[in-house]
């Protein structure tokens, strides 16, 4: 996995936060399931999900970064949050840096390129898929 992944929306250092509908949007699942989500849709794609965040405070979010409009008009099972920008709404996704410290934010799958993200169809398909 490239380490050095040259993307202008990562902090260099810290944590900074990417309003939504610009690079990307966001899907987040709390907990343990958007662990074990993230895990299961890794082993779908050998690997290589895409760029997906998670947080060791408040809820434990699991932030699967997707392509912008990705997630706004799909269904979304309960317990499913989507961070996304429209008409008089604005979200804001957490990004970590690759290196350093950022707790409580970290990567649990890091961005390899720049037009690689979670794609949202084998997202909704691992939601679905038993373990």
């Amino acid at each position: 996995m490239n380490t050095q992944c040259d993307l202008d929306w990562i902090p260099r250092t810290g944590i900074q936060l990417r309003k939504a509908g610009v690079q990307f949007d966001a899907v987040r699942v709390d907990g343990d399931e958007g662990r074990a989500l993230a895990d299961r849709l890794a082993r779908m794609t050998g690997g290589d999900p895409g760029p997906v965040v998670e947080t060791e405070s408040g809820h434990r979010g699991v932030y699967f970064l997707v392509p912008v409009g990705s997630a706004s008009h799909r269904p979304w099972p309960p317990g499913v949050t989507r961070l996304t920008a429209g008409p008089n709404h604005i979200s804001y996704i957490p990004v970590p840096a690759l290196n350093g410290l950022t707790w409580p934010l970290s990567w649990r799958y890091r961005p390899t390129t720049s037009d690689r993200l979670v794609h949202p169809l084998l997202l909704r398909a691992a939601l679905h898929s038993p373990e």
